[in-house]
């Protein structure tokens, strides 16, 4: 229910704080006057910006299983199975939030959680993880990941890629508007040709904006799973000793569903923009900083 609030009070926000711009503007006279119902194009703007990431969040742990092939385990398959199971228990009381399902997928290093609800979420970790690590430093990982639980990392990251989406919609409208209409002259009551190809070019161009500010709030994010893992082990020593050992191997490739969710390699130059997470140095930095 809270998170429910927390979806529909975003999306009035994002309509009020447009349609304020446009007032205070006085934007809402010229679009009104060019014949455009800007209302009903926030509305619009919203449910296509919304729409898909709500969608994708609700699905994303059928669709995370899918594409890793990640099978849900209960403890029972084996020994190992069963110290999985129990330390994630563990840790989830810890961080209390209801037990989430977990799962294992064969592959290099790799870890994720998704989920659109805290009290019933997937925790995954890959073969090769499990097998390259000691059992101190996956239980660190795992509190990472349970940490992005607790923190509604899943929900919150949804939020402001529906809130980019909402701006990319409606600007590339208005502005491509403006282009067939004041530039391009188009005097017919149809969108011409200009408007079109303005919307096709702005959606491309001002989504990578949007992508870059999304990167930013998910290494954000990443920071704070750090420390929450740090706080459930008592000390950040294994977490810095997990990211260490991550920094010495070149992890699994995700698929995009679950790939903002899960550990990245190390992208350079204009690639670290769209990075969902900062490099793991300054990742230990930050755990070195906060002592303990």
């Amino acid at each position: 229910m809270k998170r429910m609030f927390l979806f529909l009070a975003t999306n009035i926000a994002v309509l009020v704080v447009l349609s304020v711009i446009i007032n205070i503007f006085g934007l809402n006279n010229w679009l009104t006057a060019e014949g455009i119902d800007y209302v009903s194009l926030l509305v619009f703007s919203a449910v296509i910006g919304f729409g898909g990431a709500i969608i994708s969040l609700l699905i994303s742990k059928w669709m995370a299983k899918m594409s890793t092939g990640a099978h849900v385990i209960d403890g029972s398959e084996g020994s190992n199975e069963f110290w999985l199971v129990d330390t994630v228990r563990k840790l989830a009381g810890k961080a209390g939030i209801g037990m989430p399902e977990v799962a294992i997928f064969e592959g290099a290093p790799n870890a994720f959680a998704t989920g659109a609800f805290k009290n019933s979420a997937l925790v995954a970790v890959s073969t090769g993880l499990l097998q390259s690590m000691s059992k101190e430093e996956v239980e660190a990982v795992l509190g990472h990941e349970v940490a992005h639980i607790a923190n509604g990392d899943m929900v919150t990251l949804t939020l402001i890629q529906g809130v980019m989406n909402t701006f990319v919609v409606f600007l590339s409208r208005v502005i491509g508007w403006v282009v067939d209409r004041m530039i391009l002259k188009n005097e017919s009551d149809a969108p011409g040709m200009g408007y079109w190809v303005s919307v096709i070019v702005l959606d491309i161009a001002l989504g990578f904006l949007a992508a870059i500010i999304v990167a930013w709030f998910s290494r954000q994010r990443e920071f704070r799973a750090d420390a929450g893992a740090a706080d459930y082990m008592g000390s950040g020593r294994p977490m810095m000793n997990a990211l260490a050992r991550l920094g010495g191997m070149e992890p699994g490739e995700l698929p995009q569903q679950v790939k903002a969710m899960g550990i990245n390699g190390r992208p350079s130059g204009m690639m670290a923009l769209f990075s969902s997470h900062p490099p793991i140095e300054e990742r230990i930095a930050a755990l070195q900083a906060r002592g303990g």
